[in-house]
Order: C-alpha cells, then sequence, then structure tokens
C-alpha cells in the first residue's frame, strides 16, 4: 500500500518509495556521509523534505555515471546551497498545500498545450518558461514557442542543450545539470500581469520504461497568483545561473511581478484550460 505524505514532512519509507534507494542505504548515507539531513521529530523518527528526495536521486543519477559516493554527495549538496535546482521542489517548498496529481504523459501533454494555447491568446508581455527535459521535446514543441515568444517579455526554455543560444527570433535556449533534478521535471509556466498559470511535473522513476505516451509525472498546476510567482523566480534564478549574459539585459524590476489574490479572472482562466485539455483529449 503505498504510504500518505505526513503534514510535517516525508517518512524514511516515503523516502525509500519515491527514490528507489533502500532504507539501510539511506541510514548508512547518513551515518558515514552526513547525507541526507532529516528533521527529526519528538518521537525521534526522521522526517525529510521535497528537495531531500531530488537530492538522494542526483546522487543516484551521479553514481550511475560511476562517480564515488563521496564525490557524487559532495557535488550535489555543494549545487543545492546555491540557486535552487528543482522547479517542482521550489514550488512545494514555497506552497506546500499546494497537492501532486499523477499523471500519464499523454494527459500532461494535453495540459500544456492548453496552457500554451490559452496565455497565447490571453497574456500579455508574459515571461514564459517551459522545461523540457531533452533538447528532442522541445525541437517537437520549437515553432510553437517561437511563435509564444513574440509576444512575450522574456521567454527562456530549458534542456539538455550543450550551451546557451540566445536567438533573435524564439526562446533563448539554456542547458540544464544532466545530473541535476531538471532531467526529470516538465514545466510551462507564463506569468503576466492578470494572467498567471504553472504546470510542473516530475517524473516518476521506474525500473522498466514504459512507452512514450505513458510515462508517469506528479503534477502540480495552478493558476493562483503566489504559486506562479513562486516557479517564475526559480526560473528566473535557473536563468541567472545559465546565462548571465541573458541576465544583463534586464532589470530586475523589469522581471519582478506582485502576487495579489486568486481573482475572478484566474478562476476563468483555470475553466479555459481545463475545457480546452478536455477537448484535445477527447
Amino acid at each position: 500500500m503505498k504510504q500518505q505524505p505526513a503534514d510535517d514532512g516525508l517518512a524514511i519509507g516515503e523516502l525509500v518509495e519515491r527514490t528507489g534507494v533502500s532504507e539501510g542505504t539511506l541510514r548508512v548515507w547518513e551515518r558515514r556521509h552526513g547525507f541526507p539531513v532529516p528533521e527529526r521529530l519528538a518521537s525521534g523518527h526522521r522526517r525529510y523534505s521535497e528537495s531531500d528526495v531530488e537530492l538522494v536521486a542526483s546522487v543516484v543519477r551521479e553514481r550511475a555515471t560511476g562517480m564515488s559516493l563521496a564525490a557524487a554527495i559532495a557535488r550535489v549538496t555543494e549545487s543545492a546551497t546555491s540557486v535552487e535546482g528543482s522547479i517542482f521542489a521550489g514550488l512545494r517548498r514555497s506552497l506546500p498545500d499546494l497537492q501532486p496529481i499523477s499523471l500519464r504523459k499523454d494527459v500532461v501533454l494535453a495540459l500544456s498545450r492548453a496552457i500554451e494555447d490559452e496565455s497565447c491568446a490571453q497574456a500579455e508581455r508574459p515571461l514564459l518558461f517551459g522545461s523540457f527535459q531533452r533538447v528532442r521535446y522541445f525541437r517537437q514543441s520549437q515553432r510553437r514557442w517561437q511563435d509564444f515568444a513574440r509576444t512575450a517579455e522574456l521567454a527562456v526554455v530549458f534542456a539538455d542543450f550543450d550551451r546557451p543560444h540566445l536567438p533573435e527570433v524564439g526562446p533563448a535556449e539554456l542547458p540544464i545539470d544532466r545530473a541535476g533534478p531538471l532531467t526529470r521535471e516538465w514545466a510551462v509556466v507564463c506569468d503576466a500581469p492578470g494572467h498567471a498559470v504553472c504546470l510542473v511535473g516530475l517524473e516518476l522513476p521506474v525500473l522498466t520504461p514504459p512507452r512514450d505516451a505513458a510515462r508517469e509525472f506528479e503534477v502540480l498546476w495552478s493558476v493562483e497568483p503566489a504559486a506562479v510567482r513562486a516557479a517564475s523566480q526559480v526560473c528566473l534564478g535557473l536563468m541567472r545561473r545559465a546565462s548571465p549574459e541573458l541576465a544583463e539585459r534586464f532589470s530586475d524590476d523589469a522581471l519582478k511581478l506582485s502576487a495579489g489574490p486568486i481573482s475572478d479572472q484566474q478562476l476563468r482562466l483555470a475553466s479555459a484550460i481545463t475545457t480546452r485539455t478536455l477537448r484535445a483529449m477527447g
């Protein structure tokens, strides 16, 4: 039976379930390397955060490349102390009450397209961010994003590009850390005055890769301005790290939007996106 997250964090069994690392291994890592670092309840039980899930998963990925455990932990923890490397974890940390739902890739794609189309039609000079995991996934949507970028204040896509590319037409293409959490994340963020929506998905690890359309994601999506601001701020941090040249083109004021309460307009946006998604799914 799948365990339910505790209100005060994830139990060690949930961390095992989410990462595939055994409880005994996690305890050895903690004893020998001081990683991961759980919080302790009064009862002495360990509790972990969403960022701990990402950190452990990152260590597993580093180990798969042949890196020693000590070096993998050092690299991952050093990276984690600087810029937030995960849009998903950053959003969960900012709004812990925002609960994820599990969706297959075909549903996530339909929802993403609905968000993109509604935002292209309605948002004025938005900040647009997309996280595509792999370059080949972005190329499948490149024409769409070139259209979106024409009316955006800023348009950025993240994938495993070899280097930053800042074209005159189209979104900025920025590389991700190939051992980092964005290799497992899917995101669409549109942040504009009066129009705010985000979708962030974390691909679930599996032993046997399924067919592409059946890939599973834990998905957060929201039209709550505070949630969208949190996601866009993580994306801006990733942008500044990946391309200081691009960051220098924009003042902090130009990239800062205030998060007001959810409005009737935002509720209508949620309804419009849901309708588009249902139509696409047939």
